[in-house]
């Protein structure tokens, strides 16, 4: 018996704590990130932005969360009412599932697993069937079209980001995203003689993927310029339309977890993960989860600037962008970087 508690038992207890505390410390991070991303949207159209709600508007997230669960949930009388209840809790169950194996330090994982990166890709690409399946529920024309473009819109740009990440691993020999990270500690920067530092990142050497994974991110997680499903001039509010109170909550929660799942990824693959910017005494001394947190910061920070600054495409102009652009601009670089790998001597 004994035996059984400390094979079993323990370690799913300690699991499942490792499991509630990321969730709650996420959530809350996520009610920030929300307020940051309505403050820098004021800040460039010279607005305040929410500033009531606590001092200096920091409880405005909680007041919203708030406000939907006393709302009543309105359920349309031709919805399919089972699927249409389901949908939200799929999309906001596979964003969080996502962050079981996102490390944020050294050690910091709940599932330390081989093929990190292809879970989270895996789990990234069922996300559309919560959006598919609220846009079929709703039992009306104006979210199916948002859920039929949504779909399209996030199987066009998972091809690219998948030939980014196959860049990515190619330079690692790895699917842990452990080891990615710390394959980061050498590269152009340490080859010029240099401390480990920035330079020794994947945004340098790989740079046209990063900048391919960004814009792809953006189209993924449906956040402006590629909004197409939401498009308030066009589809009132595309797959959501039907939605009110907690399903409603749970979609832009889903939404919001799905932006952070990219801004992290964004670190670990190209940024380092929660290695310093420079490896020298008072920079390494620094916590990693505090470096991991500041560049998934700057890369949210950088999504929330674009939400600010550039139009929305057509819908046109972004599928030519995924697949007449990008995914050939990506399978180039794949054959080029196996290429410099395989005859530039790097493949020990």
């Amino acid at each position: 018996m004994d035996n059984f508690v400390s094979t079993y038992v323990w370690p799913a207890a300690i699991m499942i704590g490792q499991s509630l505390l990321l969730l709650v410390c996420l959530l809350v991070f996520i009610a920030y990130i929300l307020l940051a991303d309505r403050k820098i949207w004021a800040a460039v159209q010279l607005r305040r932005g929410p500033n009531v709600v606590g001092p200096w508007g920091l409880f405005q997230s909680f007041a919203d969360l708030l406000k939907f669960v006393f709302k009543e949930p309105v359920i349309p009388a031709g919805a399919n009412k089972g699927v249409f209840l389901l949908a939200p809790l799929v999309a906001v169950t596979l964003a969080l599932a996502t962050w079981a194996v996102v490390p944020v330090a050294d050690g910091w994982v709940i599932a330390n697993i081989n093929v990190g990166i292809l879970y989270v890709f895996a789990i990234s690409s069922l996300e559309v069937y919560g959006i598919i399946m609220g846009g079929w529920a709703s039992n009306s024309k104006y979210p199916f079209l948002g859920a039929l473009r949504s779909a399209a819109q996030m199987v066009s740009y998972e091809v690219s980001i998948g030939f980014v990440i196959v860049t990515v691993l190619l330079c690692v020999g790895s699917l842990n995203l452990t080891d990615i990270v710390m394959a980061q500690h050498n590269g152009i920067g340490t080859m010029m003689g240099l401390p480990a530092s920035l330079l020794d990142w994947h945004w340098l050497s790989l740079f046209p993927m990063f900048v391919i994974f960004f814009i792809s991110a953006l189209a993924e997680t449906n956040r402006p310029p590629f909004d197409l499903p939401e498009a308030e001039s066009e589809l009132v509010a595309g797959f959501m339309v039907e939605y009110s109170s907690t399903p409603y909550l749970l979609y832009m929660l889903g939404e919001y977890v799905a932006i952070t799942t990219m801004c992290a990824l964004t670190t670990i693959l190209f940024l380092g993960g929660w290695l310093p910017p420079v490896d020298i005494w008072p920079l390494n001394a620094i916590p990693g989860i505090l470096w991991f947190l500041l560049k998934l910061v700057f890369v949210f920070f950088m999504f929330a600037m674009v939400k600010a600054m550039v139009p929305r495409y057509r819908y046109d102009q972004l599928m030519r962008l995924g697949w007449k652009v990008f995914l050939p601009l990506s399978l180039v670089m794949v054959i080029l970087t196996a290429a410099v790998l395989q005859f530039g001597g790097f493949l020990s």
